[in-house]
């Protein structure tokens, strides 16, 4: 009984990946025992708090709780992460991420938040705060390695801190209050750009503000802009101007070209 004990412990040890989904957790079970753990999910539960996570191994790499959570609370220990997904909670503010130097993808999306604070982070690559409270950009000027951007469903109104992104590949403006295409002309590496459901009045606008990236755009969501009701009820060729723009365009909003 007692060498089991041990050759579970053992095993225990050496667990790398722990998923507990979709159960009915209450709390951050204490995980402490893996000190080798390198993925930890608890989505889809019933925790409104992280208290718990204090206990877990920094050497954690991966960290997903889809939940009910407040606040951003006993994180600061892991240093490791590279990815973060806390959306789908109740959080109002982002905080205490100054500690994540290895942090690649933060997830953020259905939750409360107003500003963008990335706490000095520089090496974010992706980043979404989809279906949030944002009426700005201001915060991700900085981030200069971040190449895909989400932030559709939010009440920004003005597109700004962008100009410096040069490795921005995604971007993700749609559902937005945008009148027209601004801070991305230098922007070369632009491939997919999300700007269906604003404000914006003129295709012109569009040519112009995607200048930097002419050649490389492959895909672009416009419908629901007022450019494209006006285009189209003008001319059935709504799709060969934009082809005239983007000569390597593959989809223009759900239409894919072989």
């Amino acid at each position: 009984m007692i060498l089991l004990q041990h050759v579970c412990l053992g095993l225990f040890l050496f667990v790398q990946e722990l998923i507990l989904r979709d159960n009915k957790l209450t709390k951050i079970p204490d995980v402490g025992i893996f000190k080798k753990l390198l993925v930890f999910d608890v989505s889809f539960n019933e925790i409104t708090s992280l208290q718990g996570l204090s206990k877990t191994s920094s050497t954690i790499k991966e960290l997903y709780s889809k939940n009910e959570v407040t606040n951003m609370e006993e994180i600061d220990h892991l240093h490791e992460l590279q990815i973060l997904e806390l959306g789908s909670n109740r959080l109002r503010v982002m905080e205490k991420l100054q500690n994540f130097t290895k942090l690649q993808e933060l997830w953020l999306g259905r939750n409360r938040i107003k500003v963008i604070n990335l706490c000095g982070l520089s090496c974010i690559k992706k980043i979404s705060l989809q279906s949030n409270r944002l009426t700005s950009m201001i915060g991700l000027e900085e981030c200069n390695a971040l190449e895909e951007i989400y932030l559709s469903h939010n009440g920004i109104a003005k597109m700004e801190g962008l100009s410096k992104l040069v490795n921005l590949r995604v971007l993700d403006v749609s559902s937005n209050k945008l009148t027209s295409v601004d801070d991305i002309q230098n922007l070369t590496r632009l491939e997919d750009l999300w700007h269906n459901d604003n404000r914006i009045e003129s295709l012109e606008d569009i040519a112009e503000g995607v200048s930097g990236s002419r050649e490389k755009l492959t895909t672009i969501y416009l419908e629901n802009n007022p450019c494209v009701r006006f285009a189209t009820s003008r001319s059935p060729n709504y799709n060969a101007t934009l082809k005239q723009i983007f000569p390597n365009i593959q989809q223009i909003d759900s239409e894919v070209f072989a």
